[in-house]
């Protein structure tokens, strides 16, 4: 049996950020800081995203500008109730 761990988001209008970092490196990032990962390709951080997000690559941000991850914000946990 595989264990999958489940979405970290369950609200379908969570923007997700990607872009590339000052070092070339492929960053995904949730708008609020809820969750995000470091990618050695495109491919890999929309996938990602779209695993986070429900399946939802509308919600998904391609940005034009360098990017860093940025673990240390503070979500905002009110957007999660259930």
């Amino acid at each position: 049996m595989k264990l999958v761990e489940p979405p970290s988001c369950s609200a379908p209008s969570t923007i997700v950020f990607i872009g590339r970092n000052s070092r070339g490196q492929w960053i995904a990032q949730e708008q609020n800081g809820l969750y995000g990962g470091l990618f050695v390709s495109r491919a890999q951080a929309i996938k990602y995203a779209l695993f986070e997000n429900g399946q939802h690559p509308e919600t998904i941000v391609e940005l034009p500008r360098e990017i860093e991850l940025d673990m240390g914000k503070t979500p905002n946990l009110s957007q999660r109730a259930a």
